[in-house]
């Protein structure tokens, strides 16, 4: 069927503002659907209160709202605009939440407006428990027994019935928020008034308990002809228990035996059929026991998710855009698959490599909340990364996540200071707790001695993920009895179990370089392969790319990169979303592929983020799925150096990530482009910027720079308590903390930050009822442009990512403003920055303090 014509103009409603369990993924789906239905010639109108999104930006889509996303602004809209049809699959719970409330009030009837992608009955049917529950049962698919909840008066019937523990999970909610496990009463009651007050319907189900069961989603998409396709299955490596987005997940499903994986694609297809999706995509969640293989179905999501966005990166396949076409009548077989270009979109993805997502946590930023994950998800951000077996893809996910890890690193959880032994009840008590850190326990445990039968009756992890783990360690320990230089030690076979140089030096206790210059000297080199949905059964068209040590590493290899001869600018994302760097800066990076294409240049991405638009395999020439550390990314680039001009790359887009590696590509002789490497460390070395502000003559608090406690103390007191303490090279405010008192200091140094000579801390007077703004500059290294001045609502000493702020500033006098401009282009010509700049100024008793210069890329340029 070709696409409909009745229609002419088409409301595509946002997901609104980042939050746990909603994040750039929708950005992505919706820059997708923008993309697609603006080339079928409809009229898009967005609404979305994200100013951080691509989507947002005014070409996007022929009009654009940046207002609530909320019943009556709806409705105003709509008054305004009279479209003819409402897309709410690709704003997550949100869009679909206010589609429903659109539809139930009568505005949709009374404006002559057709929801697309899902009709209301459709949602209703998979959102509501009761009726998703029925709708199984209608089908013969198995539920977990389960009762629906109203209110907290229908507990004891409930408990009575099921037992304790259960799972509780309310209607209509995002993310599992105002779920839960209870394993008593007191549980269960706190955690259903909490379901009631979160579900919009006032709606909870308490399920049976599933809890170390093994999970599985199925990616699936269906037509307005019944064309059914199953886009990916993925596996949960955690068990039931822990919210999907907050558990370890591996595509394709690697533990399913054929027959198990035919009933379960069955299962999903039927399950579509039932609900009524019949134009676009869904995301259905199984439950299999492990011990008798009994299959139950979770949940579904009638909509784009967030493990949409997973699949389409696993794979290739662009979910939301087919899914965006298919809502406007087209069928799987008339789409064209775009990474091959020569197959239709009815062509089931087959994937020959293994692709591992881990979840990326920020639990350090509230020190008072235990890390325990649940049902309800907490993850703030996700890596993916691609191998060509589990241990690659592992070893490469968990370096990619920047927390330090450079693979299974040891874990000391109340080690004997002796033997630096953990004791085995210490052991059993971590693996059995549903902690973010779960799998380094285990790796943890099989190193001092505990069998996989003792580590699986603990954590219910799958034996054959256990064993791969058991491998993992097994050559960890060869190569640190027989060192790097051994002929027993084969680096090729290291390197294809995904070893990265840094891990094998930490386990040799060797020098990095000394790792790197070995592989060198055996020619063990990475090969790229393309990420073609078709497991190479057809050529792929589109260099989207991983990296791999195939075969024995060194022989008998074959890499498709095929850069080539054109003049190339490579771009490094800000790699997994975290609190203080997430979507602003994964905008800065499309925004910088998209003008460079414009100049001419070939636009190379490296991120390994698989919720952005910037790891879209169309928002640049080409894309390189990999961890964003100085050997991965060295690699990538000495690929495309074989062939064309690498002119540089821009690493002050992506926020602190890229920064990072600044120096060892200065090393590897690659140029930096935009502002130098030692102009951004200028501005974050606090001792280094402290004398370039009074070489320039501005004002910084009174403060004290710190290399060690003793000093810290020493400066502290001079300065006079409270103080702020701010590190050296960090992001979003990481360790930045208000002190009151000596005591408070001593807990702070030892608790929160390392102090060195290499880490200065700034402590600074703390500025009580100042004014703080945010300046927002871009330089060429002679011109340097106001872009924004934003006044804070918030006195100083709230972080200016947790401020409100007013643009233009709403309270300060003209002159204050000029001065503000003067002393930010002083900064730039002083930090010679070619970019962007953000400087952050105190004003207090009509006097402006500067507190920090970014001369990158911040959250406030979107």
């Amino acid at each position: 069927m070709p696409k409909r014509n009745d229609i002419k103009s088409i409301l595509i409603i946002g997901a609104g503002p980042i939050v746990i369990g909603q994040a750039c993924e929708f950005d992505y789906s919706g820059v997708q659907a923008c993309k697609a239905l603006k080339q079928e010639g409809y009229r898009i109108i967005l609404v979305n209160s994200n100013p951080a999104t691509i989507m947002t930006d005014p070409d996007v889509a022929d009009a654009t709202y940046i207002e609530p996303i909320n019943p009556a602004t709806l409705e105003k809209i709509i008054r305004k605009e009279c479209p003819d049809a409402i897309l709410p699959t690709m704003g997550g719970q949100t869009a679909l939440n206010t589609a429903m409330s659109l539809a139930d009030s009568g505005v949709l009837k009374k404006y002559k407006v057709e929801l697309i992608g899902a009709e209301k009955d459709v949602i209703a049917k998979a959102e509501d428990r009761l009726k998703f529950r029925d709708a199984m049962d209608e089908i013969g698919l198995e539920s977990p027994r389960s009762r629906i909840l109203h209110s907290i008066d229908e507990a004891e019937d409930v408990i009575e019935y099921l037992g304790l523990p259960v799972i509780i999970r309310p209607s209509f909610t995002l993310g599992g928020e105002g779920g839960g496990i209870a394993y008593n009463t007191d549980e269960f009651e706190q955690i259903v008034a909490h379901g009631l007050e979160a579900s919009p319907v006032t709606e909870v189900l308490v399920e049976e308990s599933v809890l170390g069961w093994k999970e599985f989603e199925m990616e699936v998409i269906r037509d307005n002809k019944d064309n059914c396709i199953i886009v990916c299955s993925i596996e949960n490596i955690d068990p039931m228990g822990i919210h999907t987005g907050d558990s370890m997940t591996v595509a394709p499903a690697l533990t399913l035996t054929d027959r198990e994986y035919q009933i379960m694609r069955n299962a999903s297809i039927a399950c579509l059929r039932e609900i009524g999706v019949d134009t676009g995509g869904s995301n259905v969640q199984f439950a299999i026991n492990p011990n008798d293989g009994r299959m139950v179905v979770i949940e579904m999501n009638p909509r784009v998710s967030r493990s949409s966005a997973l699949a389409s990166k696993a794979t290739g396949f662009p979910i939301a855009k087919i899914a965006a076409k298919l809502a406007v009548g087209y069928s799987l077989n008339e789409l064209s698959n775009d990474i091959t270009g020569s197959t239709p979109a009815s062509f089931e993805p087959t994937i020959d490599y293994i692709v591992t997502k881990v979840p990326r946590f920020t639990f350090e930023k509230f020190p008072d909340t235990r890390a325990l994950l649940t049902t309800s998800m907490k993850s703030v951000g996700e890596a993916m990364a691609i191998g060509r077996c589990f241990a690659e893809s592992l070893q490469k996910a968990l370096r990619s996540l920047e927390t330090g890890l450079t693979g299974l690193n040891n874990i000391n959880l109340n080690a004997d200071v002796l033997s630096g032994q953990n004791s085995r009840d210490d052991l059993r008590a971590a693996l059995i707790s549903p902690r973010p850190d779960r799998l380094l326990v285990v790796a943890q445990a099989f190193r001092e001695g505990m069998t996989l039968e003792e580590i699986h009756d603990a954590c219910k992890f799958d034996p054959w993920f256990l064993r791969q783990i058991e491998d993992i360690v097994k050559l960890e320990q060869q190569l640190i009895s027989n060192g790097i230089h051994s002929k027993d030690t084969d680096l090729a076979y290291l390197k294809k179990m995904g070893f990265s140089d840094q891990r094998i030096a930490e386990l040799c206790s060797e020098d990095i370089n000394i790792i790197t210059e070995l592989r060198t000297k055996e020619n063990i080199f990475p090969v790229y392969k393309r990420i073609d949905t078709c497991a190479a059964e057809f050529s792929s068209n589109t260099p989207y790319m991983y990296s791999t040590y195939e075969s024995d590493g060194y022989s008998n290899r074959f890499c498709e990169s095929n850069p080539t001869d054109r003049e190339k600018i490579v771009i490094l994302g800000g790699g997994p979303n975290r609190i203080g760097q997430g979507i602003e800066f994964d905008y800065c990076c499309c925004h910088a592929a998209f003008a460079l294409s414009e100049a001419g240049f070939e636009t190379i991405m490296i991120n390994c983020n698989p919720e952005t638009v910037s790891t879209d395999y169309d928002t640049s020439d080409r894309l390189y799925f990999e961890p964003l550390t100085n050997e991965d990314v060295i690699e990538a680039i000495r690929v495309e150096q074989q062939k064309g001009t690498v002119k540089g790359v821009i690493v002050q887009l992506g926020g602190q990530t890229p920064l990072k590696l600044c120096k060892y590509l200065e090393e590897a002789g690659i140029t930096i482009l935009g502002t130098s490497p030692d102009a951004i460390d200028l501005a974050e070395d606090r001792e280094r910027f402290q004398k370039l502000l009074k070489k320039l003559n501005l004002l910084q608090p009174s403060n004290g720079i710190a290399t060690n406690e003793e000093e810290a103390v020493k400066h502290a007191s001079n300065v006079g308590y409270p103080v702020v303490i701010r590190p050296s090279y960090v992001l979003g405010g990481r360790a930045m903390q208000i002190v009151h008192d000596e005591k408070s200091l001593h807990n702070y140094i030892r608790d929160a930050v390392e102090v060195s000579g290499d880490s200065p801390l700034l402590i600074d007077s703390y500025l009580s009822g100042a004014i703080e703004v945010d300046v927002d500059a871009l330089s060429d290294g002679q011109d340097v442009y106001i872009a924004g001045i934003m006044e804070h609502i918030e006195e100083a000493g709230i972080h200016s990512g947790d401020s409100a702020c007013s643009l233009p500033p709403y309270s300060l006098k003209s002159d204050i403003i000029d001065q503000l401009k003067t002393q930010t282009r002083a900064l730039a010509k002083g930090l010679d920055v070619i970019g962007l700049m953000n400087v952050q100024f105190a004003v207090k008793d009509s006097k402006i303090y500067i507190l920090e210069v970014n001369p990158r890329a911040s959250r406030t340029v979107p």
